[in-house]
């Protein structure tokens, strides 16, 4: 659509609508609301179109850029109180537009931060309305670079609030009340035109005489509470809004714990790092082994998170969605698809929920204890499922939630809950699932928990068994990233402790590695450039460089055990 010039006629479209909305100012009241009503409407319909344009297409936002839509957009989204469907779209648009979008920033007058201000601190607190402000907020966090320092806490502030306020609330409890109200309100609808078919009885003719008598008319169930009914419905529109909400809530949340990509020069040094250091002392051990770069969070938005409890509500949200709610949808097609969305806000609540535990220290998380329990929580959360290798989305969320919370106890010497027997149920489901992100999540678990296992006594055999489990990985798995991290586990679960070197001698861990090692290099040579991204394979030869180091540490603990 963009190299067929879409955008021509559309930007045209835009502005002739914004000044058909000045020309309505000094129209007579019923004409200038009826003009009003069709061109806000048509200007909603083509900023949905714009959005979505440039959802997809760089060259679509640089035309955005160029031909000044940011002053339209902006003057239609002026109008929340009056058109809040317009100013959703609107701040949908602007959220996407000003995503990694330097030069559209440059262009935000005080005049035009002022409207977005105006919109985020709206005191209406329809569902509508909560999507419409936490749209703006994260239109808001994207200008973070051009907001003075000044005044930077006081929004941060102020965006954490109002996301706050939309995780508090129980999405569960508001469909189950908004559809009560639906069926409330048709039943209503049905008793008045009872009331009225009853009243005018003896007035009713049949079709063939309406035609001789115009002015009485036949009333008909049907189209009698088609026409009391709004064209849209109104509770299961504000249930869908609280829903998408909370949603986008825990998405910006997820980017205000914003992911920094190492320079160049940092990815030299991790690839050309001095062979002489400690094994565990590796450049890929203190990253994780993670094919992403570690997250930052700077101090005002830490301060908070923590003030407006948003790690709590993230919690909650996590659970899955009140069974009530899933069966009330289920049982009406028009609100089956909310079902979809409440599991989505728990897959994001899951994402966010690792980020958070990858950044907050352990106080502000509740302590040792509350991470022992959101650990048996997820636990629960996932072997509730006898099925959940079949759900993805979750299991992608999920895994990654315990592989950041595992990390975090690994590293403050708290206590892991997870059984041997759940933990192999878990990478054993995992490791055959056909999304890359899940497999490497449930090795680097496997990893995370081997560690911690090595340094305890009387554990040789579930070493054995992890061992086992890993080489098989990374040795068959046809993805390096997923090889890549199963190598890093063995190289941390059989780095150090006398029953995971007798674990390695017993499983001819050595052997294994050095028969697989030329394999692993001739794969990265071979597939390297075609298939992984540049900090993919940055990741992979570190992996390999220490895969050496390893199959030369492993050689002197075989030594050390066999004479």
């Amino acid at each position: 659509m963009v190299t067929k010039d879409i955008m021509t006629p559309l930007v045209a479209l835009l502005k002739e609508c914004s000044t058909g909305l000045d020309s309505n100012e000094m129209s007579p009241q019923k004409k200038k609301d009826q003009n009003r009503n069709s061109i806000e409407n048509i200007a909603n319909e083509a900023v949905n179109v714009l959005w979505n344009i440039c959802e997809c297409s760089s060259r679509a936002v640089s035309i955005f850029n160029k031909e000044g839509c940011l002053e339209i957009v902006l003057k239609y989204l002026s109008r929340f109180s009056t058109n809040v469907d317009l100013a959703i779209s609107v701040a949908y648009c602007l959220q996407t537009v000003t995503e990694d979008n330097p030069e559209l920033l440059k262009s935000f007058s005080t005049p035009a931060l002022h409207v977005l201000e105006s919109a985020m601190l709206s005191p209406v607190n329809s569902m509508e309305y909560f999507l419409l402000k936490t749209l703006v907020a994260g239109t808001i966090w994207n200008l973070k670079d051009i907001i003075p320092s000044k005044s930077q806490a006081e929004i941060i502030n102020a965006i954490l609030k109002i996301l706050s306020e939309v995780l508090e609330m129980d999405a569960g409890e508001t469909v189950i009340q908004m559809k009560e109200a639906e069926t409330q309100r048709i039943k209503t609808a049905a008793e008045t035109e009872d009331t009225l078919q009853n009243a005018n009885g003896d007035d009713l003719m049949e079709d063939d005489e309406m035609e001789e008598i115009p002015h009485r008319r036949k009333v008909r169930r049907k189209t009698f509470i088609s026409d009391l009914l709004p064209p849209t419905d109104k509770e299961l529109r504000e249930a869908t809004a609280l829903l998408t909400a909370q949603q986008t809530a825990l998405e910006i949340v997820v980017n205000m714990c914003c992911s920094e990509d190492p320079t160049d020069d940092e990815w030299e040094e991790l690839s050309s790092s001095d062979e002489s250091d400690a094994f565990m002392e590796s450049s890929l051990s203190e990253c994780g082994g993670q094919l992403l770069s570690p997250l930052c969070l700077s101090h005002e938005v830490h301060t908070a998170l923590t003030h407006h409890l948003l790690p709590k509500k993230i919690f909650d949200k996590t659970a899955f969605p009140n069974s009530i709610a899933v069966d009330v949808c289920s049982r009406n097609p028009t609100w089956k698809p909310l079902i979809r969305k409440m599991n989505t806000v728990q897959c994001r609540a899951l994402v966010c929920l690792q980020s958070l535990v990858s950044l907050l220290d352990v106080d502000p998380l509740g302590g040792p204890a509350a991470l022992q329990a959101l650990a048996q929580h997820l636990s629960q959360l996932l072997f509730s499922q006898p099925d959940f290798a079949k759900h993805v989305d979750f299991l992608e969320a999920i895994s990654s939630a315990l592989r950041a919370l595992l990390q975090t106890m690994a590293s403050k010497n708290i206590p892991q809950c997870m059984t041997p027997d759940q933990l192999m149920t878990l990478c054993t489901a995992g490791v055959h699932s056909s999304n890359v992100g899940v497999r490497v999540n449930v090795v680097s678990i496997l990893g995370i928990t081997g560690s911690v296992l090595a340094k305890e006594d009387g554990t040789l055999d579930i070493l054995k068994t992890i061992g086992y489990f890993l080489l098989e990985v990374a040795t068959k798995d046809p993805c390096l990233v997923v090889a890549g991290e199963a190598l890093d586990a063995l190289f941390d679960v059989f780095a150090d402790g006398k029953e995971a070197e007798m674990a390695s001698v017993q499983i001819k861990l050595l052997s294994t590695l050095k028969e697989f090692q030329p394999v692993f290099k001739m794969k990265i040579r071979k597939e390297g450039r075609t298939k992984y991204s540049p900090d993919q394979l940055c990741v992979l030869d570190n992996v390999k460089m220490n895969l050496r180091r390893f199959v030369a540490y492993q050689e002197t603990v075989e030594k050390r055990l066999t004479t």
